[in-house]
């Protein structure tokens, strides 16, 4: 017997995520290159699956198998940790769960540790599921291990949203995000969404991103595009604007700058590919912009954060995530001073961190704009109502911070 391709797939992805450091999207990438369509997403799904509960995988692993997860050979602890998600959180049947690890094991030239993997997987399928069912949330750090995230996010969310809403979002972002795309032009066979030209849609038409008929992007990221509320004839700046998802929605002279060279060219790239022609790319730093670049009517920053709005589709983010308000805020000043008096800009963030969000505005100084929430109330940010939130668990999209703001 052997390992099926889903499985080698989903386990080169993990060893490389965990061992390497490698980002999940670009290791699967290399992992799935190959895979049918079936076999595709169901690797995707115990990869990323296992990627994002490995905190409470490898305390099943410990409980159960009676050895730290660390002292294991990187393979047996990356076969353990796909074998458990699929037997924790997938209806897959057990035994093929256990056979599926001790033939990763196998093919990985570890015959030595087959026993022991195989040992380890039954003790699995006989005891994971009552583990995880008892397992307490009634305390941030409890909740973090349950449901597999470090603890400062739990502590955060638990002191924003209160006890129910930390762990509804916990749960929510540990589910597969709705697919949503930006319809460019022609037809399209998905779901209307009341954000205008944004569908829900049952997978992205790669054809058709390719030809640029469609972007994919959540509907809280094309909100965030939309609170500019762009016109023919004005001059905007979206300064932090790689992939080009937000600055190609602008209407109006757009300059979009991007700091990374490599960035910048994928940038000019997609505006090439949506026929974006009133887009110019600037490959800049936008803390320190050429000094022609001034006089704009708005601006958008979508400032780098800790992305924890996004951790549904970013499965190892969780892990890497931090704060980021000292740049945030001087993204913030950068571009306001660029923008002439009485123009807008627009502060959004795919984080859900206060310190990052209302904290970055209002040491800002600048004045938020109250009319953005009559606009989108369903939106409106739970505490701030001058803001807007969009919330996982409420919403049923990515968490995003926006403000729209006046100099």
């Amino acid at each position: 017997m052997s390992a099926t391709a889903a499985r080698r797939a989903a386990f080169a992805t993990v060893l490389r995520v965990f061992e390497q450091d490698a980002y999940a999207d670009r290791a699967f990438v290399t992992a799935a290159r190959g895979l049918d369509p079936r076999d595709r997403a169901l690797a995707q799904r115990i990869a990323y699956g296992t990627v994002q509960r490995v905190r409470t995988l490898d305390y099943g692993i410990e409980t159960l198998g009676r050895r730290p997860v660390s002292k294991l050979d990187a393979q047996v602890r990356a076969a353990l940790r796909i074998g458990a998600y699929q037997v924790g959180y997938l209806d897959v049947a057990d035994h093929a769960a256990v056979n599926e690890s001790v033939e990763l094991v196998r093919a990985a030239g570890l015959e030595r540790a087959v026993a022991f993997t195989n040992a380890v997987m039954r003790r699995l399928t006989e005891g994971l599921a009552g583990l995880l069912w008892t397992l307490p949330e009634e305390a941030p750090a409890k909740a973090a291990l349950k449901h597999s995230y470090p603890d400062w996010i739990a502590e955060s969310w638990w002191r924003e949203l209160g006890q129910d809403g930390a762990r509804a979002l916990m749960q929510a972002q540990n589910e597969p995000p709705e697919t949503v795309v930006r319809l460019i032009r022609g037809e399209i066979d998905g779901e209307p969404t009341e954000i205008l030209g944004a569908y829900r849609v049952a997978r992205v038409d790669e054809r058709a991103l390719e030809e640029g008929r469609i972007w994919p992007q959540s509907r809280a990221s094309q909100l965030a595009a939309l609170a500019v509320g762009a016109k023919a004839g004005e001059r905007i700046l979206d300064s932090c604007a790689a992939p080009g998802g937000k600055a190609t929605m602008l209407a109006g002279e757009v300059t979009a700058v991007e700091i990374h060279p490599g960035r910048a060219r994928e940038l000019e790239e997609n505006v090439r590919r949506l026929a974006a022609s009133n887009v110019r790319v600037v490959n800049a730093d936008a803390t320190d912009l050429p000094p022609e670049l001034t006089g704009f009517d708005g601006a958008l920053v979508d400032a780098p954060c800790s992305g924890l709005g996004v951790l549904a589709a970013r499965p190892d983010l969780r892990w890497r995530a931090r704060p980021l308000p000292e740049l945030q805020l001087a993204l913030l000043r950068a571009a306001a001073d660029r923008v002439r008096p009485d123009g807008t800009i627009v502060y959004a963030v795919c984080t859900i961190n206060a310190a990052e969000n209302e904290g970055v505005v209002d040491a800002s100084g600048l004045e938020p704009d109250a009319t953005l929430a009559d606009e989108w109330p369903q939106f409106a940010h739970p505490r701030r109502p001058e803001f807007l939130l969009t919330l996982p668990h409420v919403h049923g999209t990515s968490g995003f911070f926006i403000a729209r703001l006046r100099r």
